[in-house]
């Protein structure tokens, strides 16, 4: 019997080891990592680099604020036409990535106070005679599925007029095809295309009338008000003591952060 009480007992404790030890690497202590949810082809706020690391403003930006709520955080590149149900679902537990604030969207998740202003613009080619929002009449124009561009185009009467619209699952496909000539011109975010113009200069040029100006939130699941409040203001402490300022300056050289 005593043979056997041993046993068991070391039974017990080599489970309890083999169980320590191969706890989920996401989780910190007793806090289970935050899962966001991202478009990993929206530069320069998510993206991936040469080495195919996810790197940009919103993902530095969501390390800090992870760091400051004593929370591990983990990247999950998703289908962006699908990132509320992917909310609503639990598999992940933030949308955060360029994510446009908007009536429809609040009534689908819960929002952070806006971080940054953007805009819609029309983008085309730099030798193109395009120059005014009218000369998309007859024209084809693209732009991401279910994205805030989409949003903006069917708001402004010009949409009723161009030829037609061609819709991508991300940017750089669309940007891509307004190289290669088969659109005319591309609605997308101003903070995306900045960047783009910076790294391929005399390629593209934006006209000077915007469809829509637009803030970017961060997107919390409907009901989950404790995430919201505690990610809140750890945004706020990284407005207070610059962290947020400093991430802006090395993506954007400037800070364009919302206090």
């Amino acid at each position: 019997m005593k043979r056997f009480s041993t046993l068991i007992l070391t039974m017990t404790a080599i489970f309890l080891l083999i169980t320590a030890c191969s706890s989920p690497q996401s989780e910190k202590g007793n806090s289970k990592a935050l899962v966001v949810g991202i478009d990993d082809k929206f530069a320069p706020m998510g993206f991936r680099d040469n080495n195919n690391e996810i790197v940009g403003f919103d993902i530095d930006y969501a390390k800090a604020a992870a760091e400051k709520m004593g929370s591990t955080i983990e990247f999950q590149p998703i289908d962006w036409t699908t990132k509320e149900s992917e909310l609503r679902s639990g598999r992940i537990d933030l949308i955060w990535n360029g994510y446009t604030i908007t009536e429809d969207r609040k009534k689908k998740v819960l929002f952070t106070k806006p971080y940054l202003k953007n805009a819609q613009v029309i983008v085309t080619l730099a030798n193109s005679n395009i120059t005014k929002l009218n000369d998309l009449e007859g024209k084809v124009v693209g732009l991401q599925s279910l994205s805030s561009a989409s949003d903006a185009l069917n708001a402004d009467p010009i949409q009723s007029k161009v030829k037609k619209v061609v819709e991508f699952s991300d940017n750089v496909l669309a940007l891509s095809d307004l190289k290669s000539g088969r659109l005319d011109a591309v609605v997308i975010d101003e903070v995306v295309i900045n960047y783009y113009m910076s790294k391929e200069k005399e390629t593209f040029k934006i006209l000077g009338e915007t469809l829509a100006p637009e803030e970017y939130g961060v997107g919390v699941k409907k009901g989950n008000e404790q995430l919201l409040e505690k990610l809140q203001q750890a945004l706020h402490e990284m407005n207070v003591d610059g962290t947020a300022a400093k991430i802006s300056q090395k993506w954007f050289g400037e800070d364009k952060v919302l206090k």
